[in-house]
């Protein structure tokens, strides 16, 4: 998605989400593998953890990390701690090593930021799950929750532009959701919908962000 005329001059922060834009992200195997030491199918998994509520509230930052834990072992029958959750995270996560390399080009000419819909577990764990993207964006790694909702609340994008000192028109959202593209643009942010780097690339290159 191009950004449309008259707004193509360069951003002085540029926003990346992580799931489906940064790596590729596999919410079935993720599902499935949480089911299997209980004998449930990810679609189980799914209605139990997801359809439950259980995943939102996590990621609206209304449960605390081990909570969250407690209500998915509850949820599932069977214990889930940390390291379940690490590694059946893990698993669902694939680096795009073309996303991040445009990331990396983009970072040589203006402030980078990395905005999640994941809950606070997410925040204590980038450094496990993905120290790549910590060495890329350092701290400015968040969780939406950070900001007191989640996308696509405009709330949300407008406290990341104010926590790096830049205007809404002056930042630029890249998200793979449409819902996620429309709050960030009510918010007065710019916004482009992910779909591949190569038309990522293509959006940049018309902000002056790559070469």
């Amino acid at each position: 998605m191009i950004a449309a005329a008259g707004d193509a001059s360069p951003p002085r922060l540029v926003i990346f989400d992580m799931d489906d834009v940064l790596l590729h992200y596999d919410v079935e195997a993720r599902r499935a593998a949480m089911g299997a030491p209980a004998g449930l199918s990810a679609a189980d998994v799914e209605r139990l953890v997801w359809h439950s509520g259980i995943e939102n509230a996590s990621d609206l930052g209304h449960l605390t990390p081990d909570a969250y834990l407690a209500a998915i072992a509850q949820a599932l029958g069977v214990p889930f701690g940390r390291a379940d959750w690490l590694r059946t995270r893990a698993l669902a996560m694939t680096l795009d090593p073309e996303a991040l390399a445009l990331a990396e080009e983009v970072r040589a000419r203006a402030p980078i930021a990395l905005l999640t819909n994941n809950g606070h577990i997410m925040r204590e764990h980038f450094d496990v799950l993905v120290p790549e993207l910590r060495a890329l964006f350092g701290p400015a790694m968040h969780v939406a929750c950070e900001f007191g909702a989640k996308k696509p609340s405009p709330s949300v994008y407008k406290g990341v532009a104010a926590r790096y000192g830049v205007a809404p028109g002056e930042a630029v959202m890249i998200d793979d959701k449409p819902a996620n593209i429309a709050g960030a643009r009510e918010a007065g942010l710019r916004a482009h919908l992910f779909t591949r780097a190569a038309e990522l690339a293509t959006f940049l290159r018309a902000h002056h962000m790559v070469a």
